[in-house]
């Protein structure tokens, strides 16, 4: 009998060679949306990979952490119940922070910054994502060293539409989606669209203790309204309500590597966020003025059973950890830009340009409370009971001025020059008496030349990235108190890369390829420790700045329509990475970094087997990667499928999919220490990623 995962890789192959054999027609105009201006992804001078509207719908997903496995050098690592932090080019965050919300990655949902916060990441109404692979110094700044994940979801629309989905599946999967909008009067200068949303399902484990199947469920709701108007010929608004709601119990961590827990108390990480945007847009002689203003609030609840078993799982010895965080973020951004509205002649040479102003602020505050016992049958003056509650508080606010110059030398040769700088201060305290008052300035921006001619674009860039420094708290417990270990600095990138956008000469092939090297400089690297073996909430993280280290790699995508019937796709990408000359470390240097897997590739086609039924199939994978810098523990390489067929009419979509197709166990996250009393010895412990699901979708467009 075939193995399982060699099937799935022979699907792989398969799809590859026959991209090599097949007679190619158009495909589809796409434009980038995130950047200063819209253009086509076959004029960038950087690393893109776009994600429409039909593709998001064709793999039957709720959030986007389900898409990422499409995305080559793009990571998740999922502690809890949904994703928040990402790694591209195997730079990110993996878990939560102590001190400085401090991103690598940035996250933007209709030009609102929620980095750190991708757990609100829903995919109904969606029109495209983008992920900017590279730092994004001048475009976004401090959060955005590795890169940029940007989501546009639907607007209003001129001519009344509405769509409603519904969606069946194993493990309890319910979802129901409606979204309509157009004009608000018989005039069209007024226009709307509300998006509705609400997904429930039990999860993928079972408490074998408590005897339920939904202790890891998911029940979540989304809300959001645009509202569209167009004042006169010059001046647009555009307004936007939204509120997530994500209410799910995070039962995920088991002992024995099963999708079986065994909690006494099961915790929970829910979130729910509440968004208003405000974006005008005017045209001027000779210039166009953007005002962007958002404003976010959030509530996170995040509690677990720090223990992960109950008093029969621990007998004879008692053994009882929970823990609780309570936190709320509220943000404001205001950002003002300048742009030129057409090629304007300067000594004789065609120039565009952008000019800006950005403020973003973040307030938050933690509320955090643990509570325990431990006892050894052997131990007559126990068990030993322990109860600790902390609050802290912290502010930050960073203003940037940031601007770009395209130089054109003619039709054909550009240059582009982009330059941000950044202040940034911040304002921490909390119950114990640990105050901080960091601040940085930094700079950051890109340069590049690109080639265009008919039917291909070849580009060199130059970019620097940066990620605001910060501090470690609670260094009492066991990590050091040295100042060298309370502050640490910020990390800056410098990325070079060389690319090529190409197509046949009918646009019948698409193709982008980029190579890229990046010199991480005070690389901010995140170790943990836990300081007491019997005791789970006593993980302390300390951050600190490694002197030095590399990644590097290659960036490949391919696209083709073969005929109206028949479209394939795949992409790849190679990375290597390294640190480096890290004095206080020297057992990591040479090492790879963590959550950097070396190869990640995504395929697949679309398949219009007749007038009216389709098939659609994916595969995706990753090899081996580090877990953490803190272990040398590594999870094991996957290959991944989903199939769709179904039935299409002009108004009706009727499908049926499955995910995770031949059913492989694979990891999404590893720790690596000691839970088990009464010798606590240090364990790997790895979350499954989900496993094989499948179900109904049916979607109505009216």
């Amino acid at each position: 009998m075939i193995n399982l995962n060699k099937a799935s890789f022979l699907i792989y192959l398969f799809l590859c060679l026959l991209y090599s054999n097949l007679i190619l027609a158009s495909v589809e105009e796409i434009v980038v949306l995130g950047d200063w201006k819209e253009i086509s992804p076959d004029k960038k001078d950087a690393s893109i990979v776009l994600l429409g509207s039909k593709e998001i719908d064709n793999q039957a997903v709720n959030h986007f952490e389900e898409l990422s496995y499409l995305v080559p050098n793009l990571n998740f690592a999922a502690s809890d119940s949904r994703a928040r932090y990402f790694q591209i080019r195997g730079i990110g965050e993996r878990s939560g922070y102590q001190g400085t919300p401090n991103s690598s990655v940035g996250f933007l949902i209709d030009d609102i910054d929620y980095s750190g916060q991708g757990g609100i990441a829903t995919t109904f109404d969606i029109d495209q994502v983008e992920i900017h692979r590279g730092p994004q110094g001048s475009r976004i700044g401090a959060n955005a060293l590795a890169g940029l994940i940007y989501i546009k979801t639907k607007g209003p629309t001129k001519k009344f539409e509405s769509i409603g989905r519904v969606v069946l599946g194993s493990y309890g999967r319910r979802s129901i989606g409606l979204a309509a909008g157009g004009p608000l009067q018989i005039r069209d200068y007024l226009t709307y669209r509300l998006a509705l949303y609400k997904h429930e399902e039990d999860g993928f484990r079972k408490n074998i203790y408590l005897n339920k199947s939904n202790t890891s469920r998911k029940d979540e709701l989304m809300s959001r309204l645009k509202v569209n108007w167009e004042v006169g010929n010059e001046t647009s608004v555009k307004l936007l309500l939204s509120r997530v709601n994500l209410n799910d119990p995070a039962d995920i961590w088991t002992l024995n590597g099963s999708l079986n827990t065994l909690s006494d108390r099961p915790g929970m990480d829910s979130q729910k966020t509440n968004s208003f945007g405000l974006n005008i847009f005017s045209q001027f002689d000779g210039f166009n003025f953007q005002s962007l203003t958002s404003s976010t609030n959030t509530d996170v609840t995040f509690s677990y059973d720090a223990d992960w078993g109950n008093s029969e799982s621990w007998y004879p010895y008692v053994y009882d950890y929970f823990s609780e965080t309570v936190r709320n973020r509220e943000t404001k951004a205001q950002e003002f830009r300048l742009l030129s509205n057409e090629n304007l002649q300067v000594a004789n040479q065609r120039t565009e340009w952008v000019l800006g102003i950005s403020y973003f602020e973040i307030k938050e505050s933690n509320f955090k409370k643990d509570d325990g016992n431990y006892g050894d049958p052997s131990d007559p003056f126990g068990p030993y009971f322990s109860q600790s509650s902390s609050s802290s508080f912290y502010q930050s606010e960073n203003v940037s001025l940031f601007g770009s110059v395209d130089y054109s030398f003619t039709d054909t040769l550009k240059l582009s020059l982009g330059l941000r700088r950044e202040d940034w201060k911040a304002n921490y305290n909390d119950i114990i008496g640990e105050r901080f008052r960091p601040s940085n300035m930094m700079n950051g921006g890109k340069i590049s030349l690109i080639k265009n001619t008919e039917n291909s674009n070849l580009f060199a860039s130059i970019a620097r990235g940066y990620k605001q420094g910060g501090f470690n708290l609670g260094l009492g417990l066991g990590l050091g108190s040295s100042n060298a270990n309370i502050i640490y600095d910020p990390e800056y990138l410098l990325n070079y890369e060389v690319g090529l956008n190409t197509s046949s000469l009918d646009s019948r092939i698409r193709l982008s390829a980029v190579l890229f090297y990046s010199d991480r400089e005070d690389q901010q690297v995140l170790i943990s420790t836990q300081v007491d073996p019997s005791d789970p909430n006593t993980f302390s993280f300390l951050t600190k700045n490694a002197a030095e280290g590399v990644n590097y790699g290659l960036e490949l995508n391919v696209d083709y329509k073969i005929n109206d019937s028949l479209n394939i796709y795949t992409r790849i990408g190679l990375l290597e990475t390294e640190i480096k000359n890290w004095k206080s470390r020297p057992d990591l240097e040479g090492r790879e970094q963590a959550h950097a897997p070396k190869n990640s590739y995504s395929a697949g086609l679309n398949w219009d087997l007749n007038r009216n039924f389709f098939l659609k199939m994916d595969t995706a994978g990753k090899s081996s990667f580090y877990y953490s810098d803190s272990h040398d523990n590594k999870s094991r390489s996957y290959l991944l499928t989903n199939l769709s067929l179904g039935y299409q009419s002009d108004q009706l979509e009727v499908s049926i999919w499955v995910r995770n197709a031949f059913n492989q166990y694979y990891s999404v996250r590893g720790f690596y220490f000691g839970n088990e009393p009464p010798n606590f010895e240090d364990t790997l412990y790895e979350r499954h990623g989900d496993p094989r699901h499948f179900g109904l979708s049916l979607q109505y467009d009216l």
